[in-house]
C-alpha cells in the first residue's frame, strides 16, 4: 500500500476546466474522488472512488466518505467546485479534518453576508442591499443611485450579473438576475442591487494557512461589453507590480469573512478611489487561473489546496518567472455550431500555445447571454505563454488568428 496520504476529492469536474487540478493533486497525494457517475478522464489519478446522487446532501457525502475510510484513512478533503462548497465544508467538520468554518464558507459563497463582513471589518467594498421584488429593487436603486449592478446571491461565474443603467432598464436586469437564481440555485436565492464599481477588474490568487493569508499572483481580467460582466480572457505574469497594492485589500478581505484555509480568488475593482473588493470565492479561480499560477509561478494551487487540507504547510516559494494569457473563446453568435477548429499544425509547431481545449462539439447549440450564460455560448479555452506579458498576448492574438467559430444561425421564423 502506498505511504502517501489520502485525499478526498469531492466533484472533481470536467477535464477541460479542472482535469489540471485533479493531474496536481495526484503528483503529491493518492487521491479519492466522490462523483455522481463512474469514472471517466479521472481515472489514472485516482486509487478509490465512491459515487453519491446529490453533491449537496451532507449525508449521502458523508455516507460515501465513511466507505472509503473503512478501507483507508482520509487525511484531507477539498473541492474546487463553487456549487458544493458548503456541502464539503460540512463534510470536512464531519470528518474532523476542517480547516476552514462552514460559516466561513457560507459567507463567502453568500455575496449579502460578504458585503456586511466588509463593512464590519472597513474593508472598501460596494453598497449592497437584498430586493425581494422589482419594487424593492427599484427602491434601493433609487437610494444607491443609478447605475446599479443586480446580481444573484450566491452564483457565481458572473452568471445572471448585469448592469442597469437606469430605473427603464430594472426591470429586464431584475428578471436577467432572477433567472440566474431560478437556473443556478445557491446558498442564497434572493437578488442584489449593488453599486457599481468603474474601473479595471483584477482577482488575486491567495493561499490562507492557520489564519494567515499570502497573496501569490494577481490575474488582470478582460471583460466584455456592458451591460455584462462575461469573462473573455486574463492576463497574469510573475512579478506583476500590481500585487503589492491589492495584497492588503485581498488580506483584510479574507479575514473579514473569517476564513483561516485553503485557496481564495479575491475580486477587486481599480476604482478612481482606489481598490474596492467586489467578493471573496473560498476556491481555485476558473477559466485556468489556478493553471496559469502554476505556469508563472511554479505554484501548483490545487497541490497546495490538498497540502493544506492535510495540516501541511504549503511552500509558496515561485519557481518560475514567465506570463500567461488566457483567452476564452465564444461563439460569434447564437445558433447552431457549425465549425470549430485550429488550423492544422499550428499548435504542434506552436509551443507556448495550450490548448485549445473544446466545451462544445460541432452541431452543439450556442446561446449567447443575455438570453443564455457562460454554459451555452463558451465553445472553449486557449492560453499562450512567454517570458514577457507582451509576448504572451502576441502570442495569443496569433493564436486566435488561426482559430475558426462558424453558427449557422436560424433566420427569422425558422425553428
Amino acid at each position: 500500500m502506498s505511504q502517501r496520504p489520502l485525499v478526498l476529492v469531492v466533484a472533481p469536474g470536467d477535464d477541460v476546466y479542472r482535469g489540471y487540478c485533479l493531474r496536481q493533486v495526484a503528483a503529491a497525494y493518492d487521491v479519492a474522488v466522490l462523483t455522481t457517475g463512474p469514472l471517466t478522464w479521472e481515472k489514472p489519478y485516482v486509487v478509490d472512488h465512491e459515487t453519491v446522487a446529490d453533491f449537496d446532501n451532507v449525508d449521502a457525502l458523508l455516507s460515501a466518505a465513511e466507505a472509503i475510510t473503512t478501507r483507508r484513512p482520509v487525511a484531507g478533503v477539498l473541492t474546487w467546485n463553487e456549487s458544493h462548497l458548503t456541502a464539503v465544508a460540512q463534510l470536512a467538520e464531519r470528518l474532523g479534518l476542517a480547516v476552514t468554518t462552514t460559516e466561513s464558507v457560507r459567507t463567502c459563497r453568500d455575496k449579502a453576508a460578504s458585503r456586511a463582513a466588509f463593512a464590519r471589518h472597513g474593508v472598501p467594498s460596494a453598497r449592497s442591499v437584498a430586493a425581494a421584488s422589482l419594487d424593492e429593487a427599484l427602491a434601493v436603486a433609487e437610494a444607491i443611485g443609478f447605475p446599479v449592478v443586480v446580481k444573484p446571491a450566491a452564483v457565481g461565474g458572473s452568471i445572471g450579473v448585469i448592469k442597469a443603467e437606469t430605473r427603464e432598464d430594472l426591470a429586464e436586469s431584475y428578471a436577467f438576475a432572477t433567472r440566474g437564481v431560478q437556473q443556478h440555485g445557491g446558498d442564497n436565492r434572493s437578488v442584489l442591487i449593488e453599486e457599481y464599481l468603474s474601473g479595471p477588474e483584477v482577482s488575486v490568487e491567495c493561499v490562507t494557512y492557520q489564519g494567515v493569508t499570502t497573496p501569490v499572483a494577481v490575474t488582470r481580467k478582460e471583460l466584455g461589453s456592458e451591460p455584462l460582466f462575461e469573462e473573455t480572457g486574463h492576463t497574469l505574469t510573475a512579478g506583476d507590480p500590481l500585487l503589492k497594492t491589492v495584497a492588503p485589500i485581498a488580506k483584510a478581505a479574507v479575514r473579514a469573512t473569517g476564513v483561516t484555509g485553503g485557496i481564495q480568488h479575491v475580486e477587486i475593482r481599480l476604482t478612481p478611489t482606489g481598490p474596492r473588493v467586489i467578493e471573496v470565492n473560498g476556491r481555485i479561480g476558473g477559466d485556468w487561473i489556478g493553471w496559469a499560477v502554476e505556469q508563472a509561478l511554479g505554484l501548483p494551487l490545487a497541490r497546495i489546496a490538498a497540502d493544506i487540507a492535510v495540516g501541511a504547510a504549503p511552500d509558496l516559494t515561485p519557481t518560475r518567472q514567465q506570463a500567461v494569457a488566457i483567452q476564452v473563446l465564444y461563439a460569434p453568435a447564437s445558433g447552431t455550431l457549425v465549425q470549430r477548429s485550429i488550423a492544422s499544425g499550428f499548435a504542434e509547431t506552436a509551443s507556448w500555445v495550450h490548448g485549445p481545449a473544446w466545451l462544445m462539439e460541432e452541431g452543439d447549440e450556442v446561446l449567447l447571454p443575455p438570453e443564455g450564460d457562460l454554459d451555452s455560448s463558451r465553445v472553449g479555452l486557449i492560453a499562450t505563454y512567454a517570458d514577457t506579458i507582451g509576448l504572451a498576448v502576441a502570442r495569443r492574438s496569433a493564436t486566435n488568428g488561426h482559430i475558426a467559430l462558424a453558427v449557422d444561425v436560424p433566420a427569422p421564423g425558422r425553428p
